[in-house]
């Protein structure tokens, strides 16, 4: 006889939400087709089904389950493995970013009390790494190498290669812990996101449908897979059945010659990346004509590149936009609908998501007033790791505050004027830098911009530009940059000072670290009189 338990553990299983089921199910309706591929290597979706159910039940064998397991690794299909594997044995991955100094990477283990790690054999090999591994007491898988693993280590191609694993019934799911994902640490400090198989379900499913992904697509994978922009992208191909092509880092030549090969059909990079791609000498030779969609994020597209893209490259263009706490997409710019507006427009949420502007006293504002973008949707995190009072304010009055600042405008399109924190306010007036790099991207001698606030005895903020020029050895001077910004400008926009630099200080996302340069040049209008 069915008790009222065996039912809800039944119910409960077979509507289980739970990301160890995202490449099984793909599987289960094409297990031939190629899911990934990675230079000259293909893996169809049953094989990496298998592998990723082989490897999850060889942690299980070594007592690993409900516990929380770190990846350490560049992009591969072992690495995406390896993410499934986690999901399927019931823990919960933590995506290390392989960029970071060993000190950060301390932190993040540490912190998020990981009791595993997957590591490239070649990051195995750098002392100061092994011997935190070793240090923590890390279970620990070493990816590739040209040898067998140390003797207190396991080598992921034996787990992956054992005899045939019976499919994993992963415990939980659905609100479950998932993943604990770092911020990219633009103001200098890592927190840890929290995320639930059901926020992480949400974002794939509106990502799949955001960006029409389907059976027939090929996405090209650039970005690391610790970030959460490429994870979604990834995640959310392959739960639509679609093959994605993985790289390890960008490579102008090798990703057009991917385009050509491959059929490319989704293509998502920086701005920068695009950039690079549309002055290739290769590209006008390459026929890009299987490319249905361009997206790119993390950065402002100049209003002039995406024109550009749009005419000789691909005619439908997106931004999609997200944070680490609300996981990507949840706005969607499509350049092809409103080519007029500028590079700082987000256009509208994504199916699911709900999306407002609120002044500091929690009301919401209408068309054409300035303040906090927040959001409501299943694909909100759980919280910060260790941090309630952080998590209590992101989540004032019912909604996620992104600490983003912008406005709907008279189409209901989202402009994204600037991040709080960034927005300087100068002699009464507020100074969108979001605002002022557009109009530095748009001269042709610039290659990157950044606008800060620094402390002024007068205006109480200053705006001070830093700039990377296109040619390091360029003509252009400040008195050109800052006669092009009066043009385009109100006088209490334009930059107080200009000052060229060689790089501007970055995450290895690709973010500009404002802090850096804020607290690197503080006193930079501190001998100015009144």
């Amino acid at each position: 006889m069915q008790t009222a338990d065996t039912a809800d553990i039944e119910r409960t299983g077979i509507a289980r939400i739970s990301l160890a089921d995202i490449v099984r199910r793909s599987a289960r309706r094409n297990p031939d087709k190629t899911a990934v591929i990675q230079g000259d290597r293909r893996i169809g979706f049953a094989a990496l089904d298998a592998a990723s159910e082989r490897v999850g039940e060889a942690l299980r064998d070594q007592g690993h389950t409900q516990r929380r397991i770190a990846t350490m690794c560049v992009n591969s299909i072992e690495h995406l493995t390896a993410i499934q594997a986690i999901h399927k044995s019931g823990n919960v991955w933590v995506p290390v970013n392989v960029q970071l100094d060993a000190a950060s990477i301390e932190h993040v283990l540490s912190h998020a009390e990981v009791s595993g790690v997957f590591i490239d054999a070649a990051l195995f090999g750098v002392p100061p790494l092994r011997e935190l591994v070793e240090r923590l007491g890390l279970l620990t898988v070493v990816i590739g190498g040209a040898h067998p693993a140390a003797a207190d280590t396991l080598a992921f191609d034996a787990l992956a290669s054992r005899p045939p694993a019976q499919p994993l019934a992963a415990p939980g799911g659905d609100d479950d812990l998932a993943l604990i994902m770092y911020t990219s640490g633009t103001t200098g400090k890592q927190k840890g996101v929290m995320h639930s198989h059901r926020s992480i379900h949400g974002a794939l499913l509106s990502c799949a449908q955001s960006f029409e992904a389907t059976e027939r697509d090929v996405a090209g994978s650039v970005l690391p897979l610790f970030h959460c922009a490429q994870h979604t992208i990834s995640m959310g191909a392959l739960m639509a059945g679609a093959t994605i092509w993985l790289a390890n880092g960008f490579d102008p030549v090798a990703m057009l010659a991917a385009v050509e090969r491959e059929r490319i059909t989704w293509l998502s990079c920086l701005p920068m990346m695009f950039d690079a791609l549309m002055k290739h000498p290769q590209r006008p030779k390459t026929d890009l004509s299987s490319l249905r969609l361009c997206m790119y994020g993390l950065a402002p597209m100049p209003k002039n590149l995406l024109a550009d893209i749009r005419r000789e490259m691909c005619a439908d263009v997106r931004l999609g936009t997200g944070q680490t706490e609300m996981y990507p997409p949840t706005m969607v710019y499509r350049a092809s609908e409103h080519p007029d507006k500028d590079g700082n427009c987000w256009g509208v949420s994504v199916a699911g998501v709900e999306t407002a502007v609120m002044d500091d006293d929690g009301r919401l504002l209408g068309p054409g007033e300035v303040g906090e973008i927040v959001h409501r949707g299943p694909n909100v995190f759980l919280g910060y790791l260790k941090d309630p009072e952080a998590t209590a304010a992101a989540r004032r009055f019912g909604w996620h505050h992104t600490g983003d600042i912008g406005m709907f405008d008279a189409d209901g399109q989202m402009l994204f004027l600037d991040r709080k924190k960034d927005m300087i306010k100068s002699g009464g007036e507020n100074v969108s830098s979001i605002k002022l790099e557009a109009v530095l991207l748009a001269h042709p001698a610039v290659g990157a911009a950044a606008v800060v606030g620094l402390p002024h005895p007068h205006w109480g903020e200053a705006v001070a530009a830093f700039v990377v020029l296109r040619q390091a050895d360029g003509a252009c001077g400040e008195n050109e940059l800052l006669a092009f910004c009066k043009e385009r400008l109100g006088r209490f926009e334009v930059p107080k000072s200009i000052r060229f630099v060689s790089a501007l200080p970055m995450t290895p996302t690709g973010k500009v670290q404002k802090f850096q340069l804020r607290n690197g040049h503080l006193a930079l209008f501190a001998a100015e009189e009144r």
